[in-house]
């Protein structure tokens, strides 16, 4: 079965408790526009879960894309199991959470980032984010 359609019955990796399909699957699979900067953050989370490593470049600030590797982006992505998104905090342009993953080694890690977006051109794009 192709991974769209195993997909389509899952509920959605941002814990929002929707069908994936019906949540981040929209960004990712419909390429339908995200309206806000939480929903962005959701559906970037999505892209790490599903190792979507396109989509996380498109929706990072252009300016911002040259401090990025591809190859290290799927990296992280595929060497770490995710398990749950705490969303702590928004506001209209920024979010606050923490990603629950296992590493590589299987050891329970938390990854805390406070996340600020940009509108720009009627899109949101991930600018930069304050790591613990």
């Amino acid at each position: 079965m192709e991974k769209s359609r195993l997909m389509e019955s899952k509920k959605c990796f941002c814990d929002t408790g929707l069908e994936f399909k019906d949540c981040c699957g929209l960004y990712l699979e419909s390429n339908q526009k995200v309206p806000t900067a939480l929903e962005l953050m959701r559906s970037r989370y999505s892209a790490y879960a599903t190792h979507n490593v396109d989509y996380l470049l498109e929706t990072t600030a252009v300016s911002e894309r040259k401090y990025y590797s591809k190859a290290e982006i799927l990296k992280w992505a595929t060497s770490n199991t995710w398990q749950k998104l705490e969303i702590l905090s928004h506001s209209q342009n920024t979010v606050e959470f923490k990603a629950y993953f296992l590493d590589s080694d299987h050891k329970p890690q938390i990854h805390y980032e406070f996340s600020t977006f940009k509108f720009e051109n009627n899109v949101w794009y991930y600018l930069d984010g304050k790591f613990e």
